[in-house]
């Protein structure tokens, strides 16, 4: 599964792995793939700086990639206070009631929440970029679309290939104008934050508008096969983020949240605001219902959201109140139907590479099989 980017990266498979987990990112590079550890979670630098120092013990000198939520547009001078005073009194009363509905417990007295999506305010992305700046990463992706020129040229100057995603052709024609050198074109499928196209349609028209930047596929990918049908659509890899949820090296600390995954069809997602404030697919819940109901008050913009939701979230996943419980995942969760190491993962996606690669001589007439 090599094309001319992931020979340039020096990787032996054009499969780039997003996880929120350094030992499934350092097994995804290690199994010849390229992984990308996903920073929001990191508020503390050191934190960072230590999970870094781990994957460049563990990576086996192959190479690997940061993702941050960074806005194009800086913002300065503004604290997680001033933004928290933002967010109205009766959301507030909406979570604790919907809490309340299901006994959730609070949390232990001193036990601050531990899920908070505050990568988004300048000052903490800056922060983890001058760690990861620090480190041999061969890639920065921003989920938030171009990060700002500074960065870019930082980046870049340190030769660090920068990426982006784009949910849209027009997206992805303003990351290029913005010097970006990969367009990852996230379909509606994927999960997290995603767009209203789906990947077949979104693929070949990103490649076309950004020709010739490379393009990754992302959204509804999990199989060697669909692999194969990206490439064929003109992308240079793919972007797989759901599957390695999963994987035996992945650190979910739930058991609850594991078997749901792992019992979930692709009809059980939702495309939801409910924990961002940003359209984003996860796991059905009644959670994600409650948001959608008659009694709600709907969701805040990005990023009171994230703000407002971030101790009851914490709640949930500490208790495993099950009906709660969930995670953004894309529609591909309904293969992901047994835990699996990151290397069987890989094994499944060669071998259903080949068998497509296979198909498609024998309908070209180029085999002999």
């Amino acid at each position: 599964m090599q094309t001319e980017l992931s020979t340039t990266l020096g990787v032996e498979h054009a499969v780039f792995g997003f996880t929120p987990f350094p030992a499934v990112a350092a097994a995804i590079s290690r199994a010849g793939g390229f992984g990308v550890l996903g920073a929001v979670r990191y508020t503390a630098p050191d934190d960072l700086a230590r999970d870094l120092d781990w994957i460049d013990a563990h990576v086996g000198g192959r190479p690997y990639g940061l993702d941050v939520v960074m806005p194009a547009r800086k913002v300065e001078g503004v604290s997680e206070a001033d933004v928290e005073a933002m967010i109205p009194p009766g959301h507030r009363q909406f979570v604790q009631d919907t809490l309340a509905k299901y006994g959730v417990p609070d949390l232990p007295a001193g036990e601050a929440a531990g899920w908070r999506i505050t990568g988004w305010m300048e000052q903490v992305a800056r922060a983890q970029l001058d760690v990861a700046f620090g480190h041999p990463i061969r890639l920065l992706a921003n989920a938030l679309g171009s990060p700002p020129p500074d960065v870019v040229a930082r980046a870049h100057d340190r030769g660090v290939l920068v990426a982006a995603l784009a949910g849209s052709a027009r997206h992805a024609r303003k990351h290029k104008d913005a010097g970006i050198d990969i367009v990852v074109a996230q379909g509606y499928e994927a999960g997290g934050h995603t767009g209203e196209i789906a990947s077949m349609v979104l693929t070949p028209e990103v490649v076309e508008e950004v020709h010739p930047l490379p393009v990754l596929a992302a959204g509804g990918i999990g199989s060697g096969e669909q692999v194969c049908a990206a490439l064929s659509l003109g992308a240079q890899g793919v972007w797989l983020g759901s599957m390695w949820l999963t994987t035996t090296e992945a650190d979910l600390h739930s058991p609850a949240l594991t078997r749901k995954l792992l019992a979930a069809t692709s009809s059980d997602t939702v495309r939801s605001r409910a924990l961002t404030g940003k359209p984003a697919r996860q796991l059905r819940t009644e959670w994600t219902d409650a948001w959608d109901g008659a009694d709600s008050p709907g969701p805040l913009p990005m990023p009171l959201q994230g703000l407002l939701v971030a101790e009851a979230v914490s709640r949930i996943q500490r208790y495993e109140v099950e009906p709660l419980l969930g995670t953004p995942v894309g529609q591909i969760v309904g293969r992901m139907t047994a835990e699996r190491s990151v290397q069987e993962v890989f094994d499944d996606l060669t071998r259903g590479f080949e068998r497509a690669v296979d198909r498609i001589n024998r309908i070209a007439g180029r085999s002999d099989r």
